[in-house]
């Protein structure tokens, strides 16, 4: 409450501010690009506009990524795709001490604007703070932090120059898969939970740090956009190999449902990877994000697994071999779909461990792998 009060009296303090006198040279309109950090929430880092004015004392942020984790049924809601963000104005000071504290870069680029373009800027600004237009729903490609700070904006400029200089033959997926390079589960997790529209041309610029480099390079009116690069604060972020968090503790993992040729692991395997895939299907029906949506990941994770292990439960052996064909049909049609996918490393020892236990279903009086045959069933 106490700092919900202190936005509204920021925002308060800064309209009287400026409507007292026009816009000037001294006004300065940048552009905050916050790094990466480890927790999932900051893997792609953060984009907010920042108005400075040291004769009117004033230095506020524009921050398009907030939201309330008191919303009723918050989760549904992000899951599902409709969860309310919005824009807020605070402190300066306040969101710079926030990611020092997180150990988060903070880089600014300041916007080489006119007198008008600022003042036209600021009042859009302060109009998206008072109207409806303060909420958007969030999408994590088409509209977020980034996205809404091109879009107010260019929306004072002339053509629009703020575009996406950086296209080449990359799909979603493949600009997403170095942020989580030292975070395997993560990486593991985002990649199998994203479906097909990840592995479209990456052609919407909407990730802060490809903003920051687009910048860089984009002109207006003849001159560089941006005037001026302040490296506000370089965090130092040791990457640290982990063990339990890299590939290897998941071949251990899988290497243990290999060579323990019991049922309870065979029927514990195939229920893991059944329940995620009965997971993401429902995500599928029920979310209105398009990123997960047609997620050929369930050929991996598959459903019909529940019902091989019905199968197994009640030692119907004709029907285990049946249905341990389809799911390793469904298994191959997955390996050539993801041939040219970027995340095929990762997910192959998934996909190694579920064709030798669908095999070993499928022939339990062979030697799978040189182990020794398996018990029957």
């Amino acid at each position: 409450m106490i700092k919900k009060l202190l936005f509204f009296f920021c925002f308060i303090s800064f309209h009287i501010g400026f409507s007292q006198s026009l816009v000037s040279d001294n006004t300065i309109v940048s552009i905050l690009t916050v790094g990466t950090a480890d927790a999932s929430h900051s893997l792609y880092g953060h984009t907010a506009l920042r108005i400075k004015d040291e004769t009117k004392n004033i230095d506020l942020v524009y921050n398009y990524g907030m939201f309330d984790f008191s919303t009723p049924n918050f989760m549904f809601k992000f899951v599902k795709g409709d969860l309310q963000y919005y824009a807020a104005a605070y402190p300066y000071d306040d969101f710079e001490y926030s990611y020092r504290v997180e150990n988060r870069s903070i880089y600014e680029q300041v916007l080489n604007l006119s007198v008008t373009e600022k003042e036209s800027l600021i009042n859009k600004l302060n109009v998206s703070l008072s109207s409806n237009d303060k909420f958007y729903t969030y999408k994590f490609i088409d509209r977020n932090c980034t996205t809404k700070v091109i879009d107010v904006v260019n929306g004072v400029l002339e053509d629009q120059p703020i575009v996406k200089h950086n296209i080449d033959s990359k799909t979603y997926r493949d600009v997403l898969f170095p942020y989580v390079e030292n975070h395997f589960y993560q990486k593991l997790g985002i990649n199998i939970i994203f479906g097909h529209r990840v592995d479209d041309q990456a052609r919407i610029m909407f990730l802060p740090l490809d903003l920051f480099d687009n910048l860089k390079v984009t002109a207006y009116k003849n001159q560089p956009l941006v005037k001026e690069t302040n490296v506000i604060f370089e965090a130092n972020r040791p990457s640290a190999f982990s063990f339990l968090d890299s590939i290897y503790s998941l071949i251990v993992v899988l290497l243990l449902f290999v060579l323990i040729k019991k049922k309870t692991m065979q029927v514990t395997y195939f229920l893991i990877l059944g329940a995620i895939g009965l997971l993401f299907s429902l995500i599928g029906l029920y979310s209105l994000h398009q990123e997960v949506l047609w997620n050929y990941n369930v050929l991996l994770f598959n459903p019909l697994f529940l019902v091989l292990i019905f199968f197994l439960a009640t030692n119907n052996l004709k029907w285990i071999k049946k249905f341990s064909w389809i799911c390793l049909a469904f298994l191959g049609i997955y390996v050539v779909y993801m041939l040219n996918k970027i995340h095929l490393f990762i997910v192959l020892p998934i996909v190694i461990t579920t064709a030798i236990l669908l095999l070993r279903l499928i022939y339990p009086e062979k030697d799978i792998i040189g182990l020794g045959k398996t018990k029957p069933y």
